[in-house]
């Protein structure tokens, strides 16, 4: 994890490896030859999704596949990711130090532009993989300075020669740092993840009238400001009424013209909002376009509720989830049931075969930031839970 952690490090602790960039290649790189001194089969896709193959007794049944992701988000954490790759091929050097062997052959990934900062949107890889995302649709997407993903993946020497399409697979397990502080707060050692938010995106434009900001009464204002600070108020509230696991979030927020003597007459803001319950996301909809249209008639404003994205809620597989529960009984560690608010490879891979997930601590549940950090003790239980698991889901 140390050496890997050096690959595109911060100053600030972390690491900057976005998608395809030089150090994404470094980081590969070494991937790569850890795997062929593990005496690995690499095989690597048209997406640059990375597979390390260890044979199975019947080597033609669908793989029990376990990884994560190697790239990271802009001045991101060591652990994002890269634990569950290199849990992953630990646990396989494990096999191999104890000559155990498994019915199914056992398949380590590394996943394509998980993140997907650089390169819109998230878990592309994955989803192509899945047949979820076209994948000349991911080939053309370009970022900010206008780099195609095909030229930077061929230019990095990552296009592979494998076809990136869906196969069946006999298991998918995705060991992860929590990135939320429920574990850390409880003082639970391993999260068994059933299953992962569905979530809707929403962009609410409020329009007013710009007026000078000393002449103008208080009763004659239609300020847009007003408008969607009360919205805004108001949907911190929702949560509280559907259910205690719900979140809600504004993470944008412009106005215009944006004076400090101008009453603003135009507001833009996003909502962000999650659960496991596909009902309570409808129902979160409803009472979100209700709070909003009535502070806008409050103010004499027009209003605009524009749909950005959603994803609906997928729940993982009882069994998968019970081998992690068993592997976590077996050495004796604290664990508890949860589903991950966040997104991860794992959403698609469960399109493809029984998936789940394993969590462990992340200290004061930071991620996505230089300070995420943990303790070695939790990163060596995941990898523990994950080789139980993993041959338990090798030898189904």
């Amino acid at each position: 994890m140390e050496e890997m952690a050096r690959v595109g490090a911060t100053k600030g602790g972390g690491v900057n490896r976005l998608t395809l960039t030089d150090a994404d290649k470094e980081a590969r790189d070494l991937f790569a030859a850890w795997a062929c001194d593990a005496e690995l089969d690499l095989r690597i896709d048209e997406m640059g999704n990375m597979f390390a193959r260890r044979s199975g007794r019947e080597d033609d049944a669908p793989p029990a596949m376990a990884g994560s992701h190697l790239d990271s988000v802009p001045n991101g954490g060591r652990f994002d990711g890269s634990l569950g790759v290199l849990a992953a091929l630990e646990a396989v050097k494990t096999l191999n130090d104890e000559g155990i062997s498994t019915r199914r052959p056992i398949e380590i990934v590394n996943w394509t532009n998980e993140e997907g900062p650089r390169f819109p949107p998230s878990m592309v890889g994955s989803g192509v993989f899945a047949g979820a995302i076209p994948l000349e649709a991911a080939y053309e997407t370009r970022d900010s300075e206008g780099a195609r993903f095909l030229d930077e993946l061929e230019r990095i020497g990552y296009r592979g020669d494998a076809p990136c399409t869906p196969r069946p697979i006999g298991s998918y397990l995705e060991l992860h740092i929590e990135q939320g502080p429920v574990l850390v707060s409880e003082g639970v050692q391993v999260g068994i993840v059933e299953g992962i938010f569905g979530l809707t995106w929403l962009r609410v434009t409020m329009k007013g009238e710009r007026d000078h900001a000393g002449p103008t009464p208080m009763h004659m204002r239609r300020d847009a400001l007003v408008g969607a600070a009360r919205t805004i108020a108001a949907i911190r509230e929702i949560p509280e009424k559907l259910h205690p696991e719900f979140v809600a979030t504004v993470g944008e927020l412009t106005l215009s013209p944006g004076a400090i003597n101008v009453i603003p007459d135009e507001v833009r803001f996003s909502v962000d909002f999650r659960h496991s319950d596909p009902e309570l996301l409808v129902e979160a909809r409803k009472l979100i376009e209700e709070a909003a249209h009535r502070e806008a008639e409050k103010e004499n404003l027009e209003i605009e509720i524009q749909d950005v994205g959603s994803s609906t809620p997928t729940a993982f597989n009882a069994g998968v989830a019970q081998a992690v529960r068993s592997a976590c009984e077996e050495s004796g560690y604290s664990h508890r049931s949860m589903w991950s608010a966040a997104g991860h490879d794992a959403r698609y891979a469960a399109d493809l075969g029984p998936t789940a997930m394993i969590f462990v601590p992340c200290v004061a549940g930071k991620s996505h930031s230089e300070e995420e950090d943990m303790d070695w003790e939790d990163a060596c239980r995941g990898c523990d839970v994950l080789a139980r698991a993993l041959v338990k889901m090798a030898d189904s």
